[in-house]
């Protein structure tokens, strides 16, 4: 663990050794993401003790990680003042026990990965491994070719080892993203594997039936063709991607029809593709509580507590904005909007530097900046890939402070040297 001070008496290949084991760890924690179906979830339990052993061996917090910090722990704060607003506190506490929680691993997700970027490639590669199983767990249960495949599904929707279809879709956006990077960028050789790997995760997003992931999913795949059109210089490269990107289109047009031609499948793809729903448009329905969720927030500045707004209208605010609001009171609300803005100027600031970490900012500022969108119809303050994609930004962004630091520092040394030869 290279954000470990090695004790005397370690050798260096004694070092090596715990620095691979701890990075293997972390992609294994990365991996557990994946299967959600309890809480708390093995995630919770073996990233919680991973968190305590690094921070007893000694993980290093950096300065150009303490806005996240603060942002965090102030979020953290208004959330707390939100609990004196309830009469009955029921289960309140633990659900800012588990926000808590998220906040911790954001900024041990960005503190590792500013100590070692090298582990990005090993967290990315087990977000994919996860997807893929995950996901063919979904596929698996909606089309019944598993003894007790139901437990992978949820109101005709693949869930894969999640419990919400909502949930499930989003969290294969990033690992599917890394395949088509590595598709568009990578080598020949691994074209097959990488479009089986692409293929799975689009069919279980697709089995979702999630509008909010459909359309993450088509805007990151846009955003990222565009940004690699808008990098690479030369012509034959940016032929190159509009090729691939385009037969990509195609194949996966091809794929949606013959889904479609399964009863089930096109049935439900008709209702779910109705822009607005009965749940949505409806008396008190997602929209008009939304209205009301946020002139009742401008009346109550402390909040009004976690889950209390489904107590007060028929369901859940089904926005992340407004959420932050009500279970987090004004101060949670301004500390997340400037988190999430704070995050994406790291993210695109970045965006198109040549550095070894610059493909892994680059899906995870794009994934983001979907996730803010989709946010004004879901919440997404209990994902837990959310919180690893804001470490994820903020580890790249401490190494590009970090590495401009060096860059300057060499620069003035080179600039001394040369003048006192002359």
């Amino acid at each position: 663990m290279s954000a470990i001070v090695a004790p005397s008496g370690v050798d260096r290949p004694q070092l090596a050794a715990v620095g691979l084991l701890g990075s293997a760890a972390v992609a294994f924690g990365v991996f557990l993401q994946g299967f959600v179906m309890v809480e708390p979830s093995p995630h919770e339990l073996f990233v919680a003790a991973l968190i305590g052993i690094w921070a007893f061996c000694g993980l290093r917090l950096s300065r150009f990680t303490a806005p996240l910090f603060t942002l965090l722990v102030l979020f953290m704060i208004g959330g707390m003042l939100s609990l004196t607003m309830m009469d009955e506190l029921d289960v309140a506490p633990m659900y800012m026990a588990v926000s808590g929680f998220l906040a911790i691993t954001s900024i041990f997700y960005a503190a590792i990965i500013e100590a070692r970027h090298e582990r990005l490639k090993l967290m990315f590669q087990a977000w994919v491994w996860a997807g893929v199983c995950t996901s063919s767990l979904g596929i698996l249960g909606y089309f019944g070719l598993i003894p007790g495949g139901e437990a992978f599904t949820r109101y005709d929707r693949a869930m894969g080892a999640f419990q919400d279809p909502n949930v499930f879709g989003p969290f294969l956006v990033a690992p599917s993203l890394y395949l088509i990077h590595g598709v568009l960028k990578g080598r020949l050789i691994d074209l097959p594997l990488r479009t089986l790997g692409i293929l799975v995760m689009a069919l279980g997003l697709f089995l979702s039936f999630s509008r909010a992931a459909w359309g993450l999913y088509l805007f990151s795949a846009c955003m990222l063709v565009f940004i690699l059109l808008l990098k690479e210089r030369t012509g034959a490269f940016r032929l190159k991607i509009l090729v691939i990107a385009l037969a990509g289109v195609v194949f996966m047009v091809a794929s949606l029809v013959v889904a479609l031609q399964i009863p089930q499948v096109g049935d439900l793809f008709s209702s779910r593709t109705q822009l607005v729903q009965d749940y949505d448009g409806g008396h008190l329905g997602r929209f008009e509580r939304h209205r009301f969720g946020f002139l009742l927030s401008m009346e109550r500045p402390l909040g009004i507590g976690p889950m209390m707004f489904s107590k007060i209208f028929p369901e859940d605010e089904h926005n992340v904005w407004l959420k932050s609001l009500t279970s987090y009171g004004w101060l949670g609300f301004v500390s997340y909007v400037t988190l999430i803005v704070w995050t994406l100027s790291i993210g695109f600031r970045f965006l198109l530097l040549d550095r070894p970490w610059q493909p892994y900012l680059m899906i995870a500022s794009i994934v983001l900046l979907g996730h803010a969108g989709i946010g004004n119809v879901i919440d997404t303050d209990h994902w837990r890939h959310f919180y690893l994609l804001l470490g994820i930004i903020w580890g790249c962004g401490a190494l590009e402070y970090r590495y401009s630091r060096r860059s300057q520092a060499r620069g003035l040394q080179k600039t001394t040297s040369e003048g006192a030869a002359a």
